[in-house]
C-alpha cells in the first residue's frame, strides 16, 4: 500500500482517542484503518464497496 495516502478520521471523532477509524481515498480502492494503531495492517475495498457500506450505514 502507498505511503502517501492522506488520511482522515470522522469529524465525530475526538481528539481524546475511543473508537474511531481512519480512511483514505486512493485512485481504485478505498483504504480503512485502526487509528488507535495505524501500524497494523489497513482493510482496503472498492469505491463501489464502501459506497454501499456507507448507505447501508446511514
Amino acid at each position: 500500500m502507498s505511503t502517501d495516502l492522506k488520511w482522515f478520521k470522522s469529524s465525530y471523532s475526538s481528539e481524546q482517542g475511543g473508537d474511531c477509524v481512519e480512511v483514505a481515498t486512493g485512485v481504485h480502492l478505498v483504504h480503512v484503518r485502526d487509528s488507535k494503531d495505524t501500524a497494523l495492517p489497513s482493510l482496503s475495498v472498492s469505491p463501489s464497496a464502501w459506497d454501499a457500506f456507507l448507505q447501508r450505514v446511514k
